[in-house]
């Protein structure tokens, strides 16, 4: 190979291209704040060197506790052009929790946005480590870059540590997922191509940017030269009105964002202009939730993926000619989780035995992944990482175990049916929680819905369905249990329902193991 081949690939050369081909174009609004490449450029340099300066090595840990900000944007950048490792924290963590992921990265320093300076402060105090807070010009998070001299390390190893995004620990402690600058690369350059960003593209910050890198948006908005409008929180009326005063193109949420946003005072005032793309990705969009969307201009696509996979590892990639479909058959397609992205391997559904199960949309198997946009494994947790590990008959390579069960259709596209905990055993038979949700959320009456087991004497297991209905609606047990069984088989209608809000995480999922809980 000769000597002018190759380079190491890192997603912070993306915000190195846009700055020298859009040094002037807008890069970033954040409230009454704007930035050019050219600025963002030039202050995520500063932040790499004022991060060496404080004495941050490569591969030292650099914490980061905040918002959707244009200082969580800078970090994504900085840290890694310091050679350090970015940890992106939860801000709806607790103190302890915080104390653990602190704990467990080895973190060297925590960066914080204003509003979670006493959280910030308590953590980084308990952990033994300096805190760096941001905010106005006075803070010490400017006065560092003020002073910071322009730094910009090149990646030494593509396939080095990035990241350490740690799971929701929805069943146990959170696990420090592991990225690769290669692997962020070349997921970065697929939300972009699959997306459709542009240089005319305003990316709206819905999706936290903790959550899995943002699902690498924070590095490809910034390769097609987009603009990013930051969005501290999700607040359905600041969405509706950035949607319509400042032309976003583009956003990406959980379908329990997208329900709020449906159910807003707001959306009554009609579709907007111009089209926005949205991505989705989470539980299951249901067919009804889709063809709301559709109705105020919003085309949804459906994407799949775990914190293990970089965000999206898979995509519904819709095919021109099912535009000819009426609008159900169109939802029931853009329902399915679809085939792998154009960096991921193909995706694979195995049996108990390894064997990939027939494409004939009815068996069941567990989703496996491998390649590019599949972590390193888990930070400091070798027998995590084996345990989510399904050897090839070869020996030679493995496979991500995703915990995710679903079926094949005849095209090759993927469907989830649940995730194996989620699967409900009543008298032998196996419920799918998600067929059984995606029932009760087409009722006029009901926003969304959850089902899970309860302990029952003689079936073993009985679904129990939490619902949350629309404000001003009522309906009966027996109303929605009707409504579920002129759908379903009767062995799968709910035998209890009970009305509130669903518990979720920070990025919207709904956190079923504290409903199971409370069925023992």
């Amino acid at each position: 190979m000769a000597s002018f081949t190759f380079s190491q690939l890192s997603p912070t050369a993306y915000l190195e291209r846009s700055a020298r081909v859009f040094p002037e174009r807008t890069a970033i609004i954040d409230g009454d704040r704007r930035f050019t490449y050219r600025e963002f450029a030039d202050r995520s340099r500063r932040l790499a060197g004022a991060l060496a300066a404080r004495g941050v090595a490569p591969g030292d840990r650099v914490a980061a506790l905040c918002a959707n900000s244009s200082t969580m944007l800078e970090l994504h950048n900085g840290i890694p052009r310091a050679g350090a490792v970015i940890v992106p924290l939860n801000t709806r963590l607790s103190p302890a929790e915080l104390g653990y992921v602190l704990e467990h990265s080895g973190a060297s320093l925590l960066v914080a946005d204003p509003q979670f300076a006493a959280t910030a402060t308590e953590v980084a105090a308990a952990a033994g480590i300096p805190l760096v807070l941001a905010g106005d010009p006075d803070s010490e998070y400017e006065q560092l870059l003020a002073g910071g001299e322009p730094l910009a390390l090149p990646c030494a190893d593509e396939t080095g540590l990035l990241a350490l995004n740690y799971t929701s620990g929805t069943t146990g402690r959170p696990k420090g997922v592991m990225y690769a600058h290669r692997g962020a690369y070349l997921q970065a350059l697929a939300m972009a191509m699959h997306t459709g960003l542009g240089t005319s593209s305003q990316y709206l910050w819905t999706l936290p940017m903790f959550h899995c890198n943002g699902w690498c948006f924070p590095w490809a908005v910034s390769a097609a030269g987009a603009t990013h409008v930051c969005l501290p929180k999700v607040e359905p009326a600041r969405i509706w009105q950035l949607l319509r005063t400042e032309g976003i193109t583009h956003f990406s949420a959980a379908p329990t964002v997208l329900t709020m946003i449906l159910n807003a005072d707001e959306a009554a005032d009609g579709p907007v202009d111009p089209r926005v793309e949205v991505q989705t990705g989470g539980a299951p969009p249901t067919p009804t939730l889709l063809a709301r969307m559709s109705a105020l201009n919003m085309n949804v696509t459906h994407l799949y993926g775990l914190t293990e996979t970089y965000g999206p590892l898979a995509l519904n990639e819709w095919h021109p000619e099912w535009d000819d479909l009426d609008a159900d058959q169109q939802a029931e397609l853009k329902a399915r989780q679809g085939v792998g992205n154009v960096v991921a391997d193909p995706l694979r559904v195995v049996d108990d035995g390894g064997a990939d199960v027939p494409r004939d949309a009815t068996t069941v198997g567990e989703i496996v992944a491998r390649g590019n946009d599949v972590m390193l494994g888990y930070y400091r947790d070798e027998q995590a990482t084996a345990a989510v590990t399904l050897a090839d008959p070869d020996g030679q390579r493995g496979w991500f175990r995703t915990g995710d069960l679903a079926v094949v259709h005849p095209d090759g596209y993927v469907e989830i049916r649940d995730r194996s905990k989620d699967i409900i055993i009543s008298g032998g038979e196996n419920i799918s929680s998600v067929e059984v949700e995606r029932a009760l959320d087409a009722h006029p009456a009901v926003v969304e819905s959850a089902v899970v087991a309860e302990p029952h004497e003689k079936w073993g297991e009985v679904p129990v369905a939490h619902v949350t209905l629309r404000s001003g609606e009522e309906v009966t047990d027996q109303e929605l249990a009707d409504f579920v069984r002129s759908r379903l088989a009767s062995f799968k209608v709910p035998k209890r329902f009970v009305r509130g809000e669903l518990p979720k995480t920070s990025t919207g999922k709904v956190q079923k193991n504290l409903l199971r809980e409370q069925h023992g």
